[in-house]
């Protein structure tokens, strides 16, 4: 029944969100809070946020969790923040997809206070399975420690920002209740929460810089073929009014030189009449068949990120223990091990 430690990485947490059942959701690390990092992600339905937990007073007010508005669940069980996190976000965002097992799993918890909201989650096992389909593979078992014996190893939790009726949260499972920032918009929350997380960085940046940030987004590769198939719709049709005036069609570095030297038009979409000239149809063509291309190459990029995604998840949960002792093994029977180990241990020694 234990949790296991997951790796803080938008392709592990992608993969686990698609494992609950939801769809149309991935996971992309964040770097800047600058607006053309924040404006390539698109829609964002919340933030989660690692960083060192140290014992430490806060004085902000803690809220009753209110079960209509915020879905709030205690902590109850070591190395479940990760998916606890995740799950602040999608079960507050109504947007979400959930699927069949986390839409029939809010509205059992529903009516349930935070500390029952965190057992129910301890005890769902889909989610602990998913949860756990991403522990290492540890093939050598380490000597328990002594008892009372202090662990050097540093504990890193995490926790979640995201707007909820208006109103921005702070969800952390190890406080007694959701954390209210202020009102906002979904316009305008990531720009409140922003100096809110930096605040939080600059507290500790002097001992501490190991902090990780990742958005929870609306499916990037879903948002780009729908972006995509609208320029080319914009395009075809420009293509036929083009032709309809016995306009020529340019040719690609006509339409490169077009691009350069012309800023894009506005697009019009359907209309009755189109009062263009062949001429601005030519630049309106030039400026949709560059974006056409650019959203492709987006879109083909994003495809090639996931599928990578996952060669690195099978990765990381493949043993490859077996596979080293074996190699060992045939190298020692041809008598080739010895050579390499002392070949080895004579080059550490010139270091």
């Amino acid at each position: 029944m234990s949790w296991c430690t997951i790796e803080s990485d938008p392709g592990v947490f992608s993969e686990l969100i698609s494992e609950f059942g939801v769809s149309g959701v991935q996971v992309e690390e964040l770097y800047s809070f600058d607006k053309e990092s924040m404006d390539r992600l698109g829609t964002v339905f919340g933030l989660v946020f690692l960083f060192k937990w140290t014992q430490e007073k806060d004085d902000r007010p803690f809220l009753p969790a209110e079960q209509d508005q915020v879905f709030f669940a205690s902590q109850v069980i070591p190395n479940a923040c990760a998916t606890q996190a995740i799950l602040s976000i999608l079960l507050n965002r109504p947007e979400i997809e959930l699927g069949e097992e986390l839409s029939n799993f809010k509205v059992f918890t529903k009516d349930f206070p935070p500390e029952i909201k965190g057992l129910a989650i301890a005890n769902a096992e889909p989610i602990r399975r998913a949860h756990n389909s991403f522990a290492r593979p540890e093939p050598f078992v380490p000597e328990e420690g002594r008892k009372g014996e202090k662990s050097d190893e540093d504990l890193y939790h995490f926790i979640s920002y995201l707007p909820v009726n208006g109103v921005l949260y702070e969800l952390d499972g190890l406080k007694p209740g959701p954390i209210q920032l202020g009102e906002c918009t979904t316009a305008n929350w990531l720009d409140l929460v922003t100096p809110v997380i930096q605040r939080r960085i600059e507290q500790h940046s002097s001992k501490e810089i190991r902090f990780n940030l990742m958005a929870v987004v609306a499916d990037r590769r879903v948002a780009l073929a729908q972006q995509h198939a609208a320029i080319e719709k914009e395009r075809n049709m420009t293509v036929g009014k083009l032709q309809a005036r016995g306009g020529k069609m340019p040719s690609p570095a006509e339409l490169q030189q077009l691009v350069s030297q012309h800023p894009a038009p506005p697009p019009t979409g359907e209309v009755a009449v189109d009062e263009r000239s062949v001429e601005q149809l030519a630049i309106a063509l030039a400026h949709a068949t560059h974006r056409s291309a650019q959203l492709q190459l987006e879109l083909e990029m994003e495809q090639r990120k996931v599928q990578q995604w996952k060669v690195e998840n099978r990765r990381r949960k493949h043993n490859y223990v077996p596979f080293i002792v074996a190699f060992l093994k045939i190298l020692a029977e041809r008598g080739e091990l010895k050579p390499l180990v002392e070949g080895a241990k004579r080059r550490k020694g010139h270091r």
